[in-house]
Protein backbone atom coordinates (compact mmCIF):
# COMPACT_ATOMS: atom_id res chain seq x y z
CA UNK A 1 0.00 0.00 0.00
CA UNK A 2 1.07 3.58 -0.87
CA UNK A 3 0.38 6.53 1.35
CA UNK A 4 -1.42 8.51 -1.49
CA UNK A 5 -3.97 5.46 -1.63
CA UNK A 6 -4.64 5.13 2.12
CA UNK A 7 -5.10 9.00 2.10
CA UNK A 8 -7.14 9.03 -0.72
CA UNK A 9 -9.10 5.88 1.14
CA UNK A 10 -9.63 8.07 4.18
CA UNK A 11 -11.32 10.48 2.15
CA UNK A 12 -13.73 8.18 0.96
CA UNK A 13 -14.69 7.04 4.07
CA UNK A 14 -16.96 7.59 7.23
CA UNK A 15 -15.01 10.25 9.41
CA UNK A 16 -14.56 7.99 12.41
CA UNK A 17 -13.52 5.25 10.30
CA UNK A 18 -11.05 7.19 8.49
CA UNK A 19 -9.68 8.69 11.68
CA UNK A 20 -8.86 5.52 12.53
CA UNK A 21 -7.30 4.92 9.25
CA UNK A 22 -5.79 7.98 9.22
CA UNK A 23 -4.04 7.37 13.59
CA UNK A 24 -3.06 3.71 12.30
CA UNK A 25 -1.24 5.20 9.19
CA UNK A 26 0.39 7.88 11.48
CA UNK A 27 1.47 5.21 13.75
CA UNK A 28 3.04 2.78 11.30
CA UNK A 29 5.25 5.71 9.86
CA UNK A 30 6.20 7.57 13.05
CA UNK A 31 6.65 4.01 15.23
CA UNK A 32 6.41 0.92 13.55
CA UNK A 33 9.88 0.35 14.73
CA UNK A 34 8.86 1.33 18.79
CA UNK A 35 7.66 -0.32 21.58
CA UNK A 36 3.52 -0.78 22.28
CA UNK A 37 3.99 1.73 24.66
CA UNK A 38 6.12 3.37 22.30
CA UNK A 39 2.84 3.52 19.63
CA UNK A 40 0.77 4.46 22.84
CA UNK A 41 2.63 7.37 23.06
CA UNK A 42 2.32 8.81 19.40
CA UNK A 43 -0.98 8.17 19.33
CA UNK A 44 -2.09 9.78 22.76
CA UNK A 45 0.13 13.17 21.57
CA UNK A 46 -2.41 12.78 18.15
CA UNK A 47 -5.42 12.31 20.11
CA UNK A 48 -4.87 15.15 22.35
CA UNK A 49 -4.33 17.51 19.16
CA UNK A 50 -7.35 16.23 17.85
CA UNK A 51 -9.11 16.83 21.12
CA UNK A 52 -7.81 20.75 21.17
CA UNK A 53 -8.38 21.77 17.99
CA UNK A 54 -5.72 23.64 16.78
CA UNK A 55 -5.05 21.49 14.05
CA UNK A 56 -7.65 20.61 12.68
CA UNK A 57 -11.67 19.18 13.33
CA UNK A 58 -10.77 15.57 12.70
CA UNK A 59 -7.99 13.16 12.92
CA UNK A 60 -6.71 13.34 9.40
CA UNK A 61 -6.93 16.81 9.87
CA UNK A 62 -4.35 17.09 12.25
CA UNK A 63 -2.07 14.02 11.26
CA UNK A 64 -2.11 15.93 7.50
CA UNK A 65 -1.18 19.43 9.10
CA UNK A 66 1.52 21.01 7.36
CA UNK A 67 4.64 19.33 8.60
CA UNK A 68 3.68 18.14 11.46
CA UNK A 69 3.46 14.70 11.30
CA UNK A 70 5.07 11.78 8.95
CA UNK A 71 2.14 11.40 6.72
CA UNK A 72 2.84 15.04 5.09
CA UNK A 73 6.77 14.57 5.57
CA UNK A 74 7.87 11.40 3.88
CA UNK A 75 6.77 10.98 0.20
CA UNK A 76 3.17 10.71 -1.13
CA UNK A 77 4.68 7.42 -3.05
CA UNK A 78 6.11 5.85 0.30
CA UNK A 79 5.34 2.46 0.87
CA UNK A 80 3.79 0.51 3.83
CA UNK A 81 4.56 -2.75 3.15
CA UNK A 82 5.38 -4.55 7.15
CA UNK A 83 2.07 -5.69 7.29
CA UNK A 84 2.77 -7.14 10.88
CA UNK A 85 3.73 -3.63 11.95
CA UNK A 86 1.07 -2.33 9.95
CA UNK A 87 -1.31 -4.76 12.21
CA UNK A 88 0.17 -3.66 15.66
CA UNK A 89 -0.67 -0.48 14.44
CA UNK A 90 -4.29 -0.65 13.83
CA UNK A 91 -4.70 -2.16 16.84
CA UNK A 92 -3.04 -0.05 18.60
CA UNK A 93 -4.80 2.93 17.25
CA UNK A 94 -8.33 1.86 17.39
CA UNK A 95 -7.29 1.06 21.81
CA UNK A 96 -5.84 4.11 22.05
CA UNK A 97 -9.18 6.28 20.38
CA UNK A 98 -10.87 3.81 22.77
CA UNK A 99 -8.81 5.00 25.77
CA UNK A 100 -9.44 8.32 24.77
CA UNK A 101 -13.14 8.35 24.19
CA UNK A 102 -13.23 7.80 28.35
CA UNK A 103 -13.91 10.52 30.91
CA UNK A 104 -10.57 12.69 31.13
CA UNK A 105 -9.98 11.17 34.54
CA UNK A 106 -10.91 7.86 33.72
CA UNK A 107 -7.81 7.67 30.96
CA UNK A 108 -4.74 5.68 30.97
CA UNK A 109 -2.59 8.16 30.07
CA UNK A 110 0.97 7.48 28.75
CA UNK A 111 2.72 11.02 28.12
CA UNK A 112 0.20 13.36 30.73
CA UNK A 113 -0.03 16.82 28.84
CA UNK A 114 2.18 16.13 25.82
CA UNK A 115 2.07 18.08 22.43
CA UNK A 116 4.80 16.76 20.46
CA UNK A 117 7.54 14.19 20.01
CA UNK A 118 10.64 14.25 17.92
CA UNK A 119 12.78 11.19 17.21
CA UNK A 120 16.50 12.40 18.00
CA UNK A 121 18.29 10.84 14.74
CA UNK A 122 16.01 12.78 12.58
CA UNK A 123 15.06 15.50 13.95
CA UNK A 124 15.65 18.94 16.43
CA UNK A 125 12.90 21.33 16.40
CA UNK A 126 12.99 24.77 17.69
CA UNK A 127 10.75 23.51 20.69
CA UNK A 128 13.03 20.78 21.55
CA UNK A 129 13.92 21.92 24.56
CA UNK A 130 10.49 22.37 25.89
CA UNK A 131 9.59 20.19 29.07
CA UNK A 132 9.98 16.68 28.76
CA UNK A 133 7.57 14.54 29.83
CA UNK A 134 8.85 11.12 28.90
CA UNK A 135 11.76 9.63 26.53
CA UNK A 136 10.22 5.98 25.14
CA UNK A 137 12.36 4.02 22.88
CA UNK A 138 13.42 7.27 20.22
CA UNK A 139 11.00 9.45 20.86
CA UNK A 140 10.88 12.24 23.34
CA UNK A 141 7.44 13.74 24.49
CA UNK A 142 7.51 16.85 25.39
CA UNK A 143 4.76 19.48 26.63
CA UNK A 144 5.57 22.95 24.38
CA UNK A 145 2.36 24.21 25.01
CA UNK A 146 -0.99 23.26 27.22
CA UNK A 147 -3.81 21.80 24.97
CA UNK A 148 -7.12 22.13 26.35
CA UNK A 149 -10.06 20.70 24.84
CA UNK A 150 -12.02 22.65 22.10
CA UNK A 151 -15.23 23.82 23.20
Amino acid sequence: MKLAWILWLASLMSPQAADSLCLSTTLYLEARDQSVLGQQAVAEVALRREESGLWGDSMCEVVTARKQFAPTIVSPGTRMHNTEAWAQAVGIAIESERNWALPAGERTEVVPGASHFMAHAIAAPSWRNAYQVATIGDHTFLKVQKLKPKG
